[in-house]
């Protein structure tokens, strides 16, 4: 009989400083140059670009959690099909790291506030969590394990009466602008996760963390590198370098992440060249004159690569529409668009390039970073 659980107490860490070593300031720094040139290369391009980039990052950390779907269904679920609760788990947290993204940002600062907007977009429509949503916990969790007991569990987090001192700490450690940025959003990764603030959603909450913290910093502005394909790829090492932490070391996880940035960057370099040269094919097969129905149809699927039949007509409006999906047949019949749904009724269209796209860019990270732990 299982009769006491030891849990821990991460320290207060809001004015604790970590002087990390040369091999860190040097893996940091080439972290941070890929990263800001992936950012400018996405300029002039945000819109399209950074929702592109948040569905990468947040369906590998999604994937690090075991939640899996593919492109297809991610799409189907992007267009508000509910079937494939993975795929809709996927999507919640996309919209959970824009929110929190896009608060910190808007704010220039973290607030308890931004954490629980965020929880709540990816928990709120949850079948089991939806009640917890936006709220931190009142109840003990645990990493590992079983549902049912804390016994084998990996990790054991603070007693909930001191996740909110806690949580206080973390966010003014956020705060501080004189740490090191891929530092601060390693250590506050870490730290975040130990806390475990929710009842469930900490791990998906925690990375997107990571990229709040280099839009506030101001490493990004246009563009969300997916740095989670990497810790997807080397996932045992990622939970081993959260360990370490936990026992005082934040040097594994700092290295694991400067590693996962600098290449994520460089990889997302070359999606983004790529999804900014798809509109240009896309035109030379339908040829439209600037400002018409054509030209309308094709800006709006470069910006949402997913679209339904109410969100063609928004965008080119109900007396356009016999045109407007003449273009779409068009481009279906070139290979650029396909029909997602099978049905004739209420059909999804997915830029099918852009799709396939969220795939290659996720293997060609875990590809580089397999590689770069053999070295």
């Amino acid at each position: 009989m299982l009769t006491s659980v030891n849990a821990t107490i991460p320290p207060f860490i809001a004015e604790r400083d970590y002087t990390p070593s040369l091999e860190e300031m040097i893996a940091s720094e080439r972290a941070l140059l890929a990263v800001a040139q992936a950012d400018t290369d996405a300029e002039g391009h945000s819109a399209a670009l950074s929702r592109f980039m948040v569905r990468s990052e947040s369906a590998a950390s999604s994937k690090i959690e075991r939640i899996n779907a593919s492109a297809r269904d991610y799409a189907k679920a992007l267009a508000g099909n509910r079937s494939n609760t993975s795929a809709t788990s996927m999507v919640a947290a996309s919209h959970a790291l824009h929110a929190l993204i896009t608060m910190v940002g808007d704010a220039g600062r973290f607030e308890l506030e931004h954490f629980t907007g965020a929880h709540r977009a990816l928990m709120i429509d949850d079948p089991t969590e939806a009640d917890f949503a936006g709220r931190l916990r009142t109840m003990q969790n645990w990493i590992g394990g079983s549902d049912h007991s804390p016994r084998g569990a990996l990790h054991v987090p603070p007693a909930p009466e001191r996740v909110g001192a806690l949580m206080d700490d973390l966010i003014a450690y956020l705060n501080r602008d004189d740490v090191p940025a891929l530092v601060q959003a390693a250590i506050g990764h870490a730290q975040f996760e130990s806390i475990h603030a929710f009842t469930d959603g900490n791990g998906r909450i925690g990375r997107a963390l990571v990229s709040a913290v280099l839009r506030r910093r101001g490493i990004t502005g246009n563009a969300v590198v997916p740095l989670a394909s990497g810790l997807l790829a080397r996932r045992d090492d990622y939970f081993a370098a959260l360990g370490d932490y936990r026992r005082g070391d934040p040097s594994p996880l700092i290295l694991l992440f400067a590693a996962a940035a600098r290449i994520a960057a460089t990889a997302s370099r070359e999606t983004i060249e790529r999804l900014k040269g798809m509109p240009g094919g896309w035109r030379a097969e339908v040829t439209p004159r600037a400002g018409s129905v054509a030209d309308v149809v094709l800006s709006a699927f470069y910006d949402h690569p997913v679209m339904s039949v109410q969100d063609i007509d928004a965008a080119t409006g109900t007396s356009s529409a016999s045109q407007a999906y003449r273009v779409v047949d068009q481009l279906v019949q070139a290979g650029f668009l396909e029909e997602i749904t099978g049905r004739k009724k209420d059909r999804v269209w997915a830029a099918s390039e852009v799709i396939a796209e969220l795939d290659d860019l996720d293997r060609r990270i875990q590809t580089a970073m397999t590689v770069d732990r053999s070295r």
